[in-house]
């Protein structure tokens, strides 16, 4: 059974840091490729970066420059580091692996 669980979300001013992780069990991350979407309230779930299995990254251009994708194999797990982040970012993050199975999402917002 595949299991991916987010953390990391919270509270944060803007121009602030956010580190998002998403562990996987049943599934390696290290032969699929992981995603990560958000969703704004009141508008539909969008996505933010894509970690492919070869280590390559590809973000959306509203967060291209701020925000970086990695994995940790050893701990199967990616990661989000979100920086210079702004009340637009607002959003419930999920990670996707595989283009099949989603965690539960993680709460980040973005205010002073």
């Amino acid at each position: 059974q595949v299991q991916l669980v987010e953390s990391g979300g919270g509270l944060v001013q803007p121009g602030g840091s956010l580190r998002l992780s998403c562990r996987a069990s049943g599934i390696i991350f290290s032969i699929n490729s992981a995603r990560w979407y958000r969703q704004a309230p009141g508008k539909e779930r969008e996505w933010v970066t894509t970690f492919t299995s070869g280590g390559i990254s590809n973000y959306a251009d509203s967060v291209k420059g701020r925000f970086t994708s990695s994995r940790d194999n050893a701990k199967n797990t990616v990661h989000l580091q979100m920086n210079s982040l702004k009340p637009e970012d607002t959003a419930v993050y999920y990670c996707s692996v595989a283009g099949e199975y989603w965690g539960q999402g993680t709460q980040v917002t973005v205010s002073s």
